[in-house]
């Protein structure tokens, strides 16, 4: 699974943390995970926080983080056996994330019966930096996604979601955008009609509620356009 990761000295523990547990998981026994972080242009101590605890890293100079996502992938697949295309599940978060316990547990059972790619659903725990309106604002346009309701839904986030390999050079890899990424993948792979494409809220994340955004588009311009929204009456 891969983690790009653009600065992140200050989030990347809690992010290796939730994916210790993950992987630990005991819907995974048997099956081998390999984590790697891609340091995308860092200019900071994300490199050295992920090598000593012992996760691998790569280095990029790409400042996309659909590029990232893509160099991280294609390493994985490169040590794969049989170059990975065969029986081999690409999943991928956010450095700003922590994953479930369960999240990579869920996307292996998912795929077990028969899904080649699943989109989850994310959380957002501390609200600390947004104006009082905005979890509302975002509950509102986020309804239906909440353990109990199984999905599907509408929604695509790079912070959660995987890909059996085969289809994922099926569609071309990932696209190389430094934002949409995750939503042009879905739309590929949900164009070849016989992908089965699972959005599930099964498979979650807790993610940052920051408003500076790393990226024009990005999910902290979406909570930021929330905030900035004239209120209803």
């Amino acid at each position: 699974m891969v983690v790009p990761a653009h600065d992140e000295q200050d989030l990347i523990d809690g992010c290796l943390d939730a994916l210790a547990v993950a992987v630990a998981h005991p819907g995974l026994a048997g099956v081998p995970v390999d984590v790697l972080v891609v340091t995308d242009s860092c200019a900071d101590a994300t490199a050295a926080r992920c090598q000593a605890r012992g996760v691998r890293t790569l280095a990029v100079s790409e400042r996309n983080v659909g590029r990232a996502r893509a160099a991280g992938f294609a390493a994985l697949l490169a040590g794969a056996p049989n170059g990975g295309a065969s029986g081999c599940w690409l999943a991928t978060t956010d450095a700003d994330s922590r994953v479930a316990p369960d999240w990579l547990a869920a996307q292996v059972r998912l795929a077990r019966r028969g899904a080649d790619a699943t989109f989850g659903v994310v959380d957002v725990e501390d609200w600390s930096g947004c104006p009082p309106m905005t979890p509302d604002r975002f509950a509102a346009g986020y309804a239906g996604t909440a353990p109990d309701q199984p999905g599907p839904h509408p929604h695509v986030h790079g912070a959660t979601m995987g890909v059996r390999a085969d289809a994922y050079l099926r569609v071309g890899g990932m696209p190389a955008l430094a934002v949409g990424e995750d939503h042009e993948l879905a739309r590929r792979l949900t164009a070849v009609g016989d992908l089965r494409v699972v959005r599930t809220t099964a498979v979650r994340v807790t993610t940052s509620a920051r408003l500076v955004s790393r990226v024009r588009g990005g999910f902290a311009d979406y909570l930021r356009a929330l905030t900035d929204e004239p209120a209803t009456t």
